[in-house]
Parts: structure tokens; sequence; C-alpha cells
């Protein structure tokens, strides 16, 4: 088993975005780009049907006289949303990614915020965007007929939006912060932010077989980690449309890779364990790991053999998981590796494109989230606070001058998280900057490592550390099975709490039935969990919004 620095991957390069469509289309027409469910079955979409329908969608675009304006999609992941998405871009228009999950009037709000001029909905949400929007809307139930428009215009010799030029430094794309701290940012990228992201974070890990997209698409991680660098490669993706179909299109697809948020890992470990607990093998289970962590060290691997049942859950192709927007613990990257699938964990923001650090296949450290992006610069402030210097950082804040200056200092991006760089360039993190609890005898502790520790408990859903009137309070959601019992969550404190100095020890728990109210990225937002907590509007106030 080699765990050693290896020569980077060998990834196609690319300018912009339509020169990548444009050589895939070349290079490998017939090869298949994306798989999704429509009403009669299963969809499949070539590399050169992708190229002709962006072309046709985005001259229908052209003919709409929708030419230098801020154009926002909102609607569930498909693949007439990416099309939107690439006729936009491609064309010279901007696009503005918006959260359909968000309530009306924000979804609305946000839109202003970016000086949208047209909309394109997914007919889920066409009626109620509708009536409250003041801008030409377009409901993408219409898209097969849109594209009929853009292929006669064509035929009849029409091909502007295909000659039309890419400005490498121009806006291409506004997606909003989904930070803890309630106040969403329009983060700015450039054709060229994106397209130096996609070759140079690839560089790191490329996949060999197809993937399942299961992240949203106005996320960073999900649309140009989960999307744009699968195409780059030229592998296929399978479009996954709503989160309760997940386990269904994993067993029809059988993926290689998937890019996972850590809810989704620790809701699978849960799940796993609980069959295990079910059929009364947990001892017996935990013994077999055991055994084949040995025999591997020995360099005899079983776990194909021995973990089937459990590679059978992800379709029975799954070798890698690569995971981002939150810190993931240790402890789940070695049990899966345990079981024959590998979480390469990896880090980012927004604001970097998203990614700036991810473990690669036989190059990783447990506990770090990766290892640096060639080609970017790392380093870690005065006060412990990584930054980011590179062609992937943002142009800036949308609108927002103050914002900007206060993130961008002398070109380094300033992620608020606290942590360090090994001799390797493997990123640790150690908590967020302003998360931490600072205590009256000017102790300082970042509530993540004591939320990490209480979270490995099966009987945990969530967890959220905070300082109440000096004390240290660890507010649970538990598990059905004890919702109500105090006295274990009592015993849990006391096992938590063993070996830590008093003033890093909890000092009361509070059980809640309820989860808690999180962000897009499937994170918790503090400052509407945490009593008397307001949002911060100061500079740093956003969250880094991951990779």
């Amino acid at each position: 088993m080699r765990n050693k620095e290896y020569p980077y991957e060998n990834v196609t390069q690319i300018e912009d975005l339509k020169e990548m469509i444009l050589k895939k289309a070349h290079d490998i027409p017939d090869k298949t780009a994306f798989i999704y469910p429509c009403e009669s079955g299963e969809m499949r979409k070539s590399y050169r049907d992708l190229s002709e329908d962006i072309n046709a969608f985005g001259e229908w675009m052209y003919h709409k006289k929708i030419k230098d304006k801020h154009v926002a999609i909102i609607g569930e992941n498909s693949y007439e949303w990416l099309i939107v998405y690439f006729a936009t871009v491609n064309g010279g228009n901007v696009a503005v990614a918006i959260d359909k999950s968000l309530p009306d009037e924000e979804i609305i709000s946000l839109a202003k915020m970016a000086d949208t001029d047209v909309v394109f909905v997914s007919e889920t949400y066409y009626e109620k965007v509708k009536k409250k929007a003041s801008r030409k809307v377009y409901n993408l139930k219409d898209f097969d007929d849109i594209l009929k428009e853009g292929r006669k215009l064509i035929k009849e010799g029409k091909n502007e939006f295909a000659r039309h030029v890419i400005d490498p430094d121009k806006t291409s794309t506004i997606l909003f912060t989904s930070g803890t701290s309630g106040v969403s940012k329009g983060v700015e990228l450039s054709h060229h932010n994106i397209a130096y992201e996609v070759v140079h974070t690839s560089m790191l890990f490329e996949p060999q077989g197809g993937t399942l997209s299961v992240l949203p698409f106005h996320h960073a991680f999900g649309l140009v980690v989960s999307i744009f660098m699968i195409l780059n490669y030229g592998k296929s993706v399978f479009i996954n449309k709503s989160l309760k179909h997940v386990k269904k299109n994993m067993e029809e697809f059988g993926p290689q890779t998937m890019f996972l948020v850590p809810m989704f890992v620790e809701f699978f470990h849960k799940q796993i364990w609980l069959e295990i607990e079910k059929k009364g093998k947990t001892k017996m289970f935990k013994r077999l790991m055991k055994s084949t962590d040995l025999l591997r060290k020995a360099k005899i691997d079983l776990r194909s053999k021995m973990y089937s049942p459990i590679k059978k859950v992800f379709g029975g192709n799954l070798e890698y998981i690569i995971c981002g927007g939150a810190a993931l613990d240790p402890m789940y990257v070695r049990e899966f590796r345990t079981w024959g699938i590998e979480i390469l964990n990896g880090y980012g923001a927004t604001e970097c494109s998203p990614c700036t650090a991810v473990n690669r296949i036989y190059h990783h450290k447990d506990g770090s989230v990766g290892h640096l992006v060639p080609g970017i610069d790392v380093k870690v402030t005065d006060d412990g606070e990584i930054a980011f210097k590179g062609e992937l950082v943002m142009k800036g804040y949308y609108k927002n001058p103050e914002a900007t200056d206060a993130a961008l200092i002398d070109g380094w991006y300033h992620t608020g998280d606290l942590g360090y760089v090994d001799e390797d360039d493997f990123i640790f993190l150690t908590g967020r900057k302003k998360n931490l609890i600072i205590l009256s005898n000017g102790e300082n502790i970042s509530p993540e490592e004591l939320e990490q520790d209480i979270a490995r408990d099966d009987a945990v859903e969530e967890v959220l550390v905070y300082d109440e009137n000096g004390k240290i309070v660890a507010e649970i959601f538990p598990n059905e099975a004890h919702r109500d019992d105090k006295e274990y969550f009592e015993k849990l404190k006391s096992k938590v709490n063993k070996g830590r100095p008093i003033y890093k020890q909890i000092t009361r728990i509070k059980l809640r039935n309820e989860e808690f109210i999180k962000n897009a990225s499937m994170k918790i937002v503090r400052y509407k969990n945490i009593p008397g907590m307001m949002p911060r509007i100061e500079k740093k106030d956003d969250e880094k919004s991951d990779k």
C-alpha cells in the first residue's frame, strides 16, 4: 500500500468552458456525457448532443436579445439546468445560480441583488417565481420547443452564438455564499477562474468510471467539481434529480466515484451500522474489520469479497468518495477504507472556484482536508487563519466592495478557517475563527473539536456546541431511539469530558426534538440555532463556501 507523492494527472488544458465543450465534441463525440431519468425511462446525451444542444439554446437566446445580460437559473438538478448554464456563459452572459429551496422572498431578493434581467426556472417553481419577479421569466418545461427553435435558426444560417469569443477575465458566474452567518454575498467568478480550477484541481484526481451527481448545481462544489471536472475528463455523469432517488440511482448506475458533503457520508455510515446491529453482528463485524486491516498490512486484500454487501448498497462499483463542504471526522475515512471505499477529503470556498485542496488516491493524510492544488499559494496568518492566493480566487463580491476588501487583502483570500499547512503541503483545519469560544480565563476553544467527539456516538444525529453565560453547552438532536434519554447523554458528556482540562469540558447538555436549521451546504447555521446570536455583517462574516 503506497502512500507517497506521485506525478500529477494528465489533464486536458482549457481556457474557458466553451473550449472544453468544443474539444470534447470533437475528440469524443459519441461518448456518453450525461445519463438522466425522464418520463420515457432513461435519457443519454453524448458529447456531440451536449454541444449541439448548447449551440441551439444559445442561438435562441441571442435571437431573443439575451446578450450581455444577467441570467438567473432556478430549479432541480437537471440536464436542462446545465444547458441553460452553458448557453448563458458560453454566449457572454452572466449565469446567476439561485437555490430553489430558499423562501420565495429570498429567491427574489437574490435575483435583484445580482441585477438579473432574465430568469429560467423549472416548472415546479415557475408559478411562484413568475408571480413575484419583475423580469422576464421562462419555464423550462418549454425546453424542447426552445431547442427546436434554436436548431431552426442554425439551419437558416444563424451562428452568432457559435462565433462569440470568450473574454477570459469577464464575469461568467455569480454564485451565492451559503455560510452560517446568514448574510449571502454574490461571488463573481470569471471564465478564467473556473477554467483554472477545472484544470489544476483535476491534476490531483482522475475518476476512472462514471459518477453520480447528487449535490445541487447552484453550489460551487456541485457544479464545478462534480460536473465540469468530470466533463473535462470525458467521463459520464448520471444526474440525480431528487435526493429521495439516490439509492435507486446508485443501484441503477453503479458509480465509481461520488462527490458528497459530510452529511451524506455520516448518513450512509450510520445506516450501514444500524443494519449490522439489527442482525446482531456488531461484535463479529468489528473483529472482521480488524482482521482485514491486519491482512492489508501484510499485502493481502480481501475487502472486495468480505464487504461486497456494503459495496452493493452503493451500486457495487463505488471506489472513491470526494467529500467536501465541511469538516469530516477521520473515523469515517478509516472505516470506509476498511470497507474498500476511499474517501478523499477536500477543501475550498466558493470564493476560490471552489477547490483549494484534496487528498489524492495514493498520497493522502487522514485528518487533513487535502493536498494543496498545484499552482496556487497558501499561507497561515499571524492569528492562525488560512489564506489563499492564485488564479482561481474570485474577482470579488458583486457590488459589495466593503466585503471584497475585507476578504481579499493584497490578493490573498482570507478563509476565516484556523489551521496549519504541513511540510508536504497538506492542509489541516482546527476550527472557524468566528466560532471560537473565548472564556473569561482567556482560553480559546474550537467548538468543532467537541462537536466531532460527540457526533461519533450513534445516538447523536446532530450537535452544536456554544458558550452560554460563560458555560460550554452541547445541544444535541438525538436519534429516535434516544429522543428523551437524558441519562444516556449525561453519560456521554462524562465520556467526552474525560481527560480534558476543566476549561474544555462540557458543562451542560441540551436535547432538542427537531433538526437544526441548515444552509444549502447542509451545514448548521449557528446564528439561527444559538440563543441570542445574531448574524454578523462585519468583515469576513461569511464562511468558506466549500468544496
